[in-house]
């Protein structure tokens, strides 16, 4: 995605580029908003920019990317070895001092094939003291040529030191939800077995099981992408502790990602659910007020049941959402919570 295909988030896309025309480049930014997909976007694409081989130039200074050179299309597949991605990889699902030390090394080293060194950190908010102590350091006295971005939904939980040291741009949500085709035609498949009427238990678990088979394909899919980018499969031959190192790693990656991804497919169900809400409130809903507008089913839910149903399905998504960031088995609490719906 390039800078034009941003429009969702025009004004702090126009305030980059401005920063970037006049070559005022913070050394460290606070993306926030709703979702972290967004907030990746608008990261890639900045990396994109900085790096890239043809970029759209204004009075000769690269403002957006080409998005099809050899470089963005690294960027892009997470490949590039001047931009680091550091997420939540422990099993507390939290950023570690010693991830934080790994790129603080990295980003002081001088760029191998590019002109800048990024350090995307997704998550911010999840930094764990010692982590976010370390990191300060580095905000203070960042290397030449180097831009650090830190991506959180909850700026709130960043310490104010960390904020304070961050260019703080926010990236905010329109009433329309953006989604991807293969997102919107599972959505529509799932709000119509949804819509269908909910009479037997047998009917109810056909619901459950069309969630269950989406997260399985995600999670399968995370897993043969991640193996695929493990140092274990480019270095066989190496020793037994360092090797156990790289599988730890691997299983973290897979879980924490799964876990992001599978908190952004809810969430789409949690906007459809809105959208029954808004529904019960006036049949007549704007569509400019609602998430899928295009999407069909919330009506036929909410001629079944009263707003305050509606709300209680809001609260229960949002339950759930907390009890799988918990230790809780994931099978039954997505079971236990579509059960407990109001359709």
């Amino acid at each position: 995605m390039s800078f034009k295909n941003s429009a969702s988030y025009a004004q702090s896309i126009q305030l980059l580029q401005r920063s970037l025309e006049r070559g005022r480049l913070a050394h460290a930014y606070l993306f926030s908003g709703d979702t972290l997909s967004q907030l990746e976007d608008a990261a890639r694409t900045l990396a994109k920019t900085l790096n890239c081989l043809n970029p759209v130039k204004k009075n000769g200074i690269a403002i957006d990317c080409c998005d099809t050179c050899a470089s963005c299309r690294k960027i892009e597949h997470l490949n590039h070895g001047d931009v680091r991605w550091i997420r939540p990889e422990s099993k507390s699902r939290v950023i570690t001092i010693e991830q934080m030390r790994d790129v603080m090394q990295q980003v002081n080293l001088k760029p191998t094939e590019a002109e800048y060194k990024l350090a995307v950190i997704v998550s911010a908010d999840r930094l764990n003291t010692s982590a976010a102590n370390a990191f300060l350091k580095t905000l203070e006295e960042p290397p030449p040529r180097s831009i650090l971005i830190l991506l959180t939904t909850e700026p709130q939980r960043i310490l104010e030191t960390i904020q304070s040291r961050c260019l703080r741009l926010k990236f905010p949500g329109d009433g329309l939800i953006q989604t991807a085709p293969a997102k919107s035609s599972w959505l529509r498949s799932f709000t119509e077995t949804a819509a269908a009427q909910q009479k037997s238990l047998l009917s109810r678990y056909r619901l459950v099981d069309v969630l269950l088979k989406k997260l399985a394909e995600i999670k399968t899919s995370i897993e043969e992408t991640l193996t695929a980018r493990s140092p274990l499969q480019q270095y066989k031959d190496v020793d037994k502790d360092l090797q156990d190192r790289w599988e730890d790693e691997l299983k973290a990656a897979i879980e924490a990602e799964y876990r992001r991804q599978r908190s952004e497919w809810l969430a789409l169900v949690q906007w459809w659910l809105r959208d029954v809400w808004l529904h019960t409130l006036a049949p007549q809903r704007s569509p400019e007020l609602l998430g899928f507008p295009d999407v069909s089913g919330a009506t036929k839910v909410a001629e079944r049941i009263s707003p305050r149903q509606a709300q209680e399905n809001l609260q229960t998504l949002e339950q759930l959402q907390q009890l799988l960031n918990t230790n809780v088995q994931e099978a039954l609490a997505l079971e236990v919570s579509l059960l407990k719906l109001q359709l």
